[in-house]
């Protein structure tokens, strides 16, 4: 079932209820998220809290359906959460309520915008964490755009922005030899993590790659 969609510049979003119930995600008719497997958003977020030296302050590229900031805000060392989501319907959603919010944590701020924009605006040595959830990998990519995002150079920005002892974190739909290399470029070293997930009765690799300052 339907529950909402829009269109923007960079395509169509459709949010769904499934005949099993889970609330899904598509984007220009490509499956993104789901909230019966969210193993891999929330490994996102425990990879970089068990990895940074104080939670500080985080930026989120990518609000989804809000389980990797979900995450986030379990823990409560953590002092702020900035999310950059690039479509503003989807914020619209989850402040309507279609989607369950994270958005009613006073913790929480979204900025509707590029994350590389985003991260670009921050000043140097300003948030002790980055998190990269904003499509599906490099090799599936749903926004051609995104391209840009897991490439050494603005791998590097982000490097730039963190604080030292902060920590690089990377979600992908694919095991990426590319994604690999541009975070050791970056930042000297890149560790890289598998997910095991069950996606609708089907056995699948997710991965997380992590740079530390």
């Amino acid at each position: 079932m339907e529950l909402a969609r829009a269109t923007s510049e960079r395509g169509e979003l459709v949010l769904r209820r499934r005949e099993d119930e889970a609330l899904e995600l598509r984007v220009n008719g490509v499956f993104v998220m789901d909230d019966q497997e969210t193993s891999s958003e929330e490994l996102l977020a425990s990879a970089a809290l068990a990895t940074v030296r104080r939670p500080d302050r985080v930026l989120v590229g990518g609000l989804g359906l809000g389980y990797t900031v979900r995450a986030l805000l379990a823990d409560e060392r953590l002092g702020e959460v900035v999310v950059a989501e690039i479509e503003p319907d989807l914020v619209a959603w989850m402040r309507a309520g279609l989607v369950p919010s994270v958005l009613d944590d006073p913790r929480v701020a979204v900025v509707v915008g590029d994350v590389r924009t985003v991260v670009a605006d921050l000043p140097d040595g300003s948030v002790d964490a980055i998190l990269l959830d904003v499509d599906n990998g490099p090799d599936f990519l749903v926004y051609n755009e995104n391209s840009a995002i897991y490439t050494s150079g603005f791998l590097a920005t982000c490097h730039a922005k963190l604080r030292a002892g902060g920590v690089l974190t990377v979600w992908s739909s694919s095991a990426s030899p590319a994604l690999e290399s541009a975070v050791e470029a970056a930042f000297g070293a890149c560790d890289v993590k598998p997910v095991p997930v069950e996606l609708q009765g089907r056995d699948e690799l997710y991965y997380v790659y992590q740079g530390s300052s």
